[in-house]
């Protein structure tokens, strides 16, 4: 049998790949990334398929049919139902099929090929004052295929409708090969026009029988997404085969073309934000405000947006958009509905006519889908229940039932979403990993399926049925309505070849339950994983599949850093999504049963940059960057390393080495030995090696010390280290007095600032000082006393290895090393650090692994955390120490990009206040630099590693105006830049040490 199977596969890869021009792959890797979509279900492909078009599709489907293999076809994975995945063989389309065919203005229409993504669709409509009216909070992902195939909706729904109000003209193939072109209206025979001989008289024959169950079986709600749209093909409604073929999740026919209704976009938007006292209240009060003409009206809660600022003061919200003909128009209609709203329950209201404002608030709703995965204990919650709908007015009643059906089952939740066309989001903290946790959530599905039926709602009002709710279409259609059904996909489908198991003859909802193939235990990891109580398992299964990090686009205003790799390449194993999946089924070990050693893991987190931004831009905490360097410890673990995780991954420990012989190693670095260098150190041939300091800046601290003090070369010019970590005594540049005093401050001499931008830290010494902050520089060393007695100033031992963060040895996964340079850092600084001084580190990349990092390595030793609670940046030891201080006016534009780290662990809020306060005005981009550390400078990584900086950052620099002051705070982005462009970057602190006449 086993020998059959084998052949039977190889014959179907031969034959696959012989017929299609597109990609054909029976990879583990690629089968590994299509087992998923967002929902809660998982079931494994036998190959993947990217068509380049129809006749690819017609050719896939052929061979396909002839081994009796069934089709699931795929747009961006992210349907919360279960649609997207399946045994057989999977059409991606998002590799080629994404081509925007025709648009045409005047008609307002466009054609698509079922990959477009929906954002690039409204791009192009938006050059001419139109859109595509349902924008799902997935828009920047999610493609028209996979849209058409859900009906999805949208938050603007209440205004522009669903999918199926959108489209036009759809053209399909069946399984058995039929080609159909589907619109509205009927052949001289009465049946749909487009459809074959078979497909025309069977369809025709099916709806004249049913006539009375279709006109009474469906119920008039506006988010009514469950089954098959069968009443479109009434003839009162037009006999719409289009509309009725939108929403069958793929099970009928696979999409190739699709005609869609563009609508016009109002000039101007205004974001109303009507406070209730609760969730209740707010859902009360929805669908009076639909007379007002609203663009939207979305509902959450304060469980769900928690302390998110720019909110008026109240237990939930609706947000609710007005458009005019202008900004005033707007605005006055969005005035007089918050005064219409006063009137009926409101208790404050905000109106935000700021664009920034508006994207700001409309990021909380949109990432809703990710952050309400984690309930605010941490739990984990599951869709399941994601977009049930019951009409409007019935929307107050409907949640008090369904909270106090989840009380009842011991089960929370936190709904959220279109209370205007009484639809609701939530996700439920679903135990789905034990027997009695699943006997639960089959328990409830069943009972809440009764309680919207109940309310007259849909089991379905955005997402469709899939797997999560087909099971329990009886209920809401009646046995009779769903033999229809049946008989309807009979017809299309009679060999069931299309996306089988999902919308009719469906598997059970708690079948294929994607983590019943996870470990049972916790694996013995490293880092601690404090979010995710240890388990790496659960800090996996983070990822819920809504791909955040498959946005390509940067709109305005936009720092989001994740995900740079994927940006770069396109290709699903490079975004954290891809990688987590192959992450889950790495540990699953059904696909990839190499465990740690996985060759298809290492080789898509070798394009992971560790940028971090994952951990802040994922509406769901992933980190990655963490994961890598977790995989990558157990996949050396007793192996010989690549040689970059030799040289650069060791960097710290070469440049103390090699700082007394700077000098001729920068002689050489310019000579064809540097060659030689680069390929035994696995470093890519494109890239300079840079230069030494010449000076170090700690001999430079010491040297200036011993000037200023006398000679004497203490912690601080003089300062001695009580026995319990007090600094005392002394007296620095700045001034006498103790250096105990709330201005004392520890500064940091990373690697990078030390070796190779000295620079940075003689001007930030100045800065700090200027504004009346005593820096001082931790030993190399922890600082001891014989007897009990004051330690003695203590001259700095230069030969001893300096302190070290760590980054380079996390970045590369030598995780045991990192743990040791960690705790001799831990020891040497916690005294230091005791009464509250904070640590201020200019490298960001060094100040992220010493707040993350270095905690969750160290998770057994409590003076881990509070080290990293010390740490501050530049910008905010200077905020909050010296609120008083005015640092010099610059007054010039500036450039650059905000360094991935800042943004991810450290926030650049007090950066942004300062240069305010300078006058460097303008902003920087997100993104990351594409050096990252050792990533760039790393053989094989050079193209990507370019391919990241041309995302964001060169383009601003290219474009700024000459006199710019271009920014980087971080040494791998002045690289990039002294490396890849004629515009240099510097660091803040550089800037103002400039402008106040103490430059370097």
């Amino acid at each position: 049998m086993a020998d059959r199977t084998e052949t039977e596969k190889r014959d179907l890869a031969k034959e696959l790949a012989a017929a299609v021009r597109g990609e054909v792959s029976f990879a583990a890797a690629d089968r590994a990334l299509m087992t998923m979509d967002a929902s809660n279900y998982r079931r494994v492909p036998r190959a993947v398929v990217a068509p380049r078009d129809a006749e690819d599709v017609a050719a896939a489907l052929r061979v396909c049919r002839e081994h009796g293999v069934p089709v699931v076809p795929r747009g961006g994975g992210t349907s919360i139902a279960g649609q997207a995945t399946g045994v057989g063989v999977v059409l991606d389309f998002t590799r080629h099929m994404r081509r925007i065919v025709s648009l045409d203005p005047a008609a307002r229409t466009a054609v698509v090929q079922p990959g477009v993504i929906l954002d690039d669709l409204r791009a192009a409509a938006g050059a001419h004052g139109l859109t595509f009216g349902p924008d799902p909070s997935t828009h920047s992902r999610c493609t028209l295929g996979g849209m058409i195939g859900n009906n999805s909706c949208g938050s603007h729904s209440v205004a522009w409708g669903t999918t199926a109000d959108s489209v036009r003209e759809l053209e399909l193939l069946t399984y058995g090969g039929e080609r159909v072109r589907a619109g509205r209206g009927t052949d001289p025979t009465g049946a749909p026009t487009g459809l074959p001989p078979r497909l025309r008289d069977g369809v025709k024959a099916l709806v004249d029988s049913e006539l009375a169950l279709l006109r009474t079986g469906y119920p008039d709600l506006p988010r009514r997404i469950s089954g098959y749209a069968l009443d479109a093909l009434l003839p009162e409604k037009g006999t719409d085969l289009a509309r009725a073929l939108t929403g069958s999740e793929g099970t009928l026919g696979v999409l190739t073309e699709a005609a869609v209704r563009l609508v016009e976009t109002p000039a101007a938007r205004v974001l109303a934000v009507l406070a209730y006292p609760d969730e209740s209240a707010a859902a009360e009060a929805a669908h009076t405000l639909l007379p007002h003409g609203p663009m939207t009206v979305e509902g959450m809660a304060a469980d769900l947006v928690g302390d998110a600022a720019g909110l008026p003061k109240g237990g939930a919200w609706l947000f609710v958009e007005m458009g005019g003909a202008s900004p005033g128009e707007a605005a006055a209609r969005a005035q007089a509905l918050c005064r219409a709203a006063a009137a009926d329950g409101s208790t404050d209201h905000t109106v935000v006519t700021d664009p920034a404002g508006q994207r700001a608030l409309w990021r909380i709703r949109e990432d809703a889908s990710g952050t309400a995965t984690r309930l605010s204990d941490g739990s984990e919650a599951w869709p399941g229940w994601e977009d049930c709908a019951v009409p409007p007015a019935q929307l107050g009643p409907y949640l008090r039932d369904f909270r106090a059906l989840l009380t009842q089952h011991g089960l929370r939740g936190t709904p959220y979403g279109h209370f205007g066309d009484g639809c609701i989001h939530i996700r439920i903290d679903f135990d789905l990993l034990t027997p009695p946790g699943i006997r639960r959530f089959r328990d409830f599905s069943y009972d809440l399926g009764e309680l919207v039926v109940a309310h007259g709602g849909s089991l379905s009002g955005e997402h469709g049925d899939g797997q999560a709710r087909a099971e329990l279409l009886p209920k809401m259609y009646g046995p009779e309505l769903v033999r229809v059904f049946e008989q309807f996909k009979s017809l299309w489908d009679p060999a069931a070849g299309l996306n089988p198991g999902m919308l009719v003859r469906p598997a059970r909802l708690d079948e294929n339950l994607r983590f019943e193939v996870l470990p049972s235990r916790p694996v013995p990891v490293e880092f601690g994983y404090p979010h995710d109580n240890g388990d790496f398992s659960a800090a996996v299964r983070r990822c819920v599949g809504v791909a955040k990090c498959r946005n390509t686009a940067t709109g305005p205003g936009s720092t989001d850093v994740m995900c740079p790799s994927f940006r770069a390449t396109g290709e699903e194993q490079h975004s954290t999504r891809g990688r987590a999946r192959l992450l889950h089924e790495m540990l699953a070990g059904e696909v990839i049963t190499d465990g740690w050693r996985s060759p298809e893991v290492h080789d898509a987190l070798d394009l992971c940059l560790s940028c971090k931004g994952c951990r802040s831009d994922c509406p769901v905490g992933v980190d990655m960057a963490t994961y890598k360097a977790e995989f990558l410890h157990h996949h050396y673990e007793g192996r010989v390393r690549p040689a970059a995780h030799y040289s650069m991954g060791r960097l710290p420990q070469w440049l103390h080495a090699a700082a007394p012989l700077a000098p001729a190693l920068n002689v050489l670095a310019r000579t064809p030995l540097a060659a030689v260098a680069k390929r035994l150190g696995g470093i890519a041939a494109e890239r300079p090696i840079p230069a030494l300091a010449t000076e170090t800046f700690t001999r430079w601290w010491w040297r200036r010390r011993r000037g200023t003090a006398g000679g004497a070369g203490g912690l601080s010019g003089g300062g001695t280290v009580t026995g319990t970590g007090e600094l005392s005594g002394g007296r620095t540049t700045a001034g006498a007095g103790s250096p105990s005093d709330a201005r004392t401050v520890i500064l940091w001499p990373d690697t990078f600032t030390n070796h190779l931008s000295p620079e940075v830290g003689r001007a930030a010494v100045r800065v700090l000082e200027a504004a009346g902050l005593r820096p001082l520089l931790p030993p190399t060393a922890p600082l001891r006393q014989p007897g009990g007695a004051l330690p003695q100033p203590v001259l700095p031992r230069l030969h001893r290895p300096p302190l070290c963060c760590g980054l380079t040895y996390v970045s590369t996964g030598q995780l045991d090393r990192a743990r040791r340079v960690m705790r001799r850092t831990v020891e040497v600084l916690s005294p230091l650090l005791q009464d509250g001084h904070p640590l201020v580190v200019l490298e960001p990349s060094c100040a992220a692994a010493l707040r993350t990092d270095l905690p969750e390595l160290l998770s057994d030793d409590p003076r881990a955390a509070r080290l990293a609670s010390s740490v501050r940046t530049f910008a905010q030891a200077l905020e909050e120490l010296a609120p008083d201080w005015q640092p010099p006016r610059i007054d010039r534009p500036i450039a650059g990009q905000t360094h991935c780290h800042q943004h991810a662990v450290l926030g650049d809020a007090a950066e942004r206040r300062l240069r305010e306060r300078a006058g460097l005005t303008g902003s920087l981009t997100g993104g990351c630099c594409g050096l990252a550390g050792n990533f760039g400078f790393e053989r094989g990584h050079y193209d990507v590693s370019v391919a990241c900086a041309e995302d964001q950052l060169l383009p601003a620099v290219r474009e700024s105006a000459p006199g710019t002051e271009i920014l980087a705070d971080g040494f791998s982005c002045r690289t990039q830049l002294d490396q890849l462009s004629d515009r240099p970057g510097r660091h803040l602190a550089e800037v103002l040490a400039e402008a106040l006449g103490e430059g370097a």
